[in-house]
């Protein structure tokens, strides 16, 4: 058996490439021979993974999409068959939080209920009270409606030939985390539709998993988990009080179980699972 990851002739496609883990997973998917579109909402930041992945002599495109529009995907789905062919991997990296699905404090405490105004509100605090139900459905549509949608897509033509679709899932999807409730929600979703599709899929030849990362510094948490001058904060010691290996993950701590999923050789009989890299934080007790 050849025990190198090898996806070449394969085609790729990762939305939210433009991230700072997608973009890594796009880099990834390149150096292993796939083809990858690199699809984002902000086409510039696409064009800029692409266009690192072809100076390293990769092949690579660019992709505007924007991931809650069937429209959009389903024009990029075209212009990506006719640049690159059948597409073969799906990956589901499209995903975020929002402050208005977001509570200021972890918890809400006798003091804080006695100073409640008519409304439920405290001047300078932000409570279960007050989260705002379109933020709260912005960070569930972006999250799950953004994964169901391009799957729906892409799985129409590897319904035909077989295929591998991987959608991010999370921490949060094993167990809530304070403050977060509704990304936490989204991505609880996002695991329990990898099982729901891998189910779904097995008799045409679609397996489906995800992969559920710890904490990572990302553009989207930076300013949660770092203070200004690049020092942590009290939430970031928290985290890595409960993180066994007591850092945060990086880029390439993704890149084994993301090759071990994409290539058929090594997982063909692996479908509906969910898969932490988590520096150990889930199976810590915190004792």
């Amino acid at each position: 058996m050849n025990l190198t990851f090898d996806l070449t002739g394969k085609v790729a496609v990762v939305t939210g490439g433009g991230g700072v883990l997608c973009s890594g997973f796009s880099k990834t998917l390149a150096k292993a021979g796939a083809k990858v579109a690199v699809c984002d909402l902000r086409l510039e930041a696409a064009a800029k993974v692409a266009d690192e992945i072809t100076k390293e002599g990769g092949i690579a495109i660019p992709v505007e999409m924007n991931v809650l529009e069937k429209a959009s995907v389903e024009a990029a789905e075209k212009l990506i068959r006719e640049k690159l062919g059948d597409v073969d991997i799906l990956l589901n990296g499209a995903g975020g939080n929002n402050p208005k699905g977001s509570t200021s404090r972890d918890n809400l405490t006798p003091e804080e209920v006695a100073e409640l105004d008519a409304n439920g509100t405290i001047e300078g605090i932000k409570t279960f009270f007050d989260l705002d139900p379109d933020g709260i459905s912005f960070v569930f549509n972006l999250n799950f409606l953004g994964t169901l949608i391009p799957t729906q897509v892409f799985a129409r033509d590897m319904a035909r030939r077989g295929g591998t679709v991987i959608n991010v899932s999370s921490m949060n999807s094993f167990r809530p985390l304070t403050r977060i409730p509704a990304y936490s929600g989204a991505k609880a979703a996002i695991s329990n539709f990898t099982q729901w599709l891998a189910v779904h899929f097995a008799p045409v030849g679609i397996r489906v998993n995800a992969i559920a990362p710890g904490f990572f510094l990302t553009d989207q948490n930076r300013s949660l988990l770092t203070n200004p001058d690049g020092s942590l904060t009290p939430r970031s010691d928290k985290i890595l009080s409960h993180t066994p290996m007591k850092r945060f993950g990086t880029p390439e701590d993704l890149d084994g179980v993301l090759l071990w999923l994409a290539d058929e050789k090594f997982s063909a009989f692996v479908d509906g699972v969910v898969v932490p890299v988590d520096g150990g934080f889930a199976a810590y007790s915190g004792v």
